[in-house]
């Protein structure tokens, strides 16, 4: 069974000017896997993610043929239903950790009041699980951590806080969105050797969003393009080489490659017809090889 199921799944909201689409007919499957999403800022992906959890308040409109999200019916489930499935069941990294953690309390204080929110422990028992889950995620000295304000901490440290944080409670799904963005790279890679690692550990289904093509092909096992809301292709992340739509080889092509360097970058060209084109699924069965 499959931890998430979408078909079809559209995310509206209206303006003055119109209804703006943020979502269009989207449809993915995951499993104890690793997804990637990528495509450019506002093609649809962090929308996406958000989507599975709710969190798309009003204006904001909804619809799916199928959302569901282990045994629970995102479309249906009461609001009850809905903070039991986040944080304990599935739990989403947002992009800054300095926009996610609380300014005014201590991290530890932050990340025994996540797990308490979800299991009925003890406070000694919460902020020693705290400890041990900052530890699993490379950070020095966690009991000295614990005490720090996140203004205290760098920005690759505030990442794997908030990782420690939405780890915590044992999630079977993750959604990292954007995690690495405002990282250096030898950050990336502590941050993206962690998740791996914890995913392969725990048996988690990984939903990595990202507008980097080629960081995602390393890290991932699947990959769904998203463009203008829709995917517009999906491929096996070792047969990111042999994509063809031109979107897709346009992303590729405009990144730097130090192996082979080339005068000129290319220049995204779009074409009017992609955005009209019907949405690649992305589900595990109908994945292109």
């Amino acid at each position: 069974m499959s931890l998430v199921d979408v078909e079809n799944l559209w995310v509206k909201f209206p303006t003055r000017t119109g209804v703006v689409e943020a979502v269009r007919g989207v449809s993915l499957t995951l499993g104890r896997e690793r997804l990637g999403i990528v495509g450019e800022s506002g093609s649809g992906k962090s929308m996406t993610g958000r989507a599975l959890l709710r969190l798309i308040r009003p204006p904001g409109v909804v619809t799916a043929d199928r959302l569901r999200v282990q045994d629970t019916d995102i479309l249906t489930a009461s609001d009850r239903e809905m903070r039991g499935l986040r944080g304990a069941r599935v739990s989403m990294i947002m992009q800054d950790p300095k926009f996610s953690l609380n300014p005014v309390m201590p991290v530890g204080r932050q990340l025994v009041e996540a797990l308490r929110a979800h299991e009925r422990v003890s406070w000694a028992e919460a902020w020693k699980r705290s400890v041990q889950m900052l530890d699993e995620v490379a950070i020095r000295d966690p009991e000295r951590v614990m005490g720090l304000y996140p203004h205290e901490v760098s920005g690759g440290m505030g990442q794997r806080i908030m990782i420690a944080m939405m780890l915590l409670p044992g999630p079977e799904v993750l959604i990292a969105d954007e995690p690495t963005s405002a990282l250096d790279v030898s950050v990336q890679l502590q941050v993206l050797d962690i998740l791996d690692r914890l995913v392969k550990d725990r048996g988690m289904g990984l939903i990595f969003v990202s507008h980097d093509l080629n960081l995602v092909a390393k890290f991932c096992d699947r990959i769904a393009v998203m463009y203008a809301g829709r995917i517009v292709e999906t491929c096996r992340a070792e047969d990111l080489h042999r994509a063809t739509h031109p979107y897709t080889l346009g992303l590729l092509n405009a990144v730097p490659d130090l192996e082979r360097p080339r005068d000129r970058l290319e220049v995204m060209r779009r074409d009017p017809a992609w955005r009209e084109a019907p949405s690649v699924s992305a589900r595990v069965n109908e994945v292109s090889a």
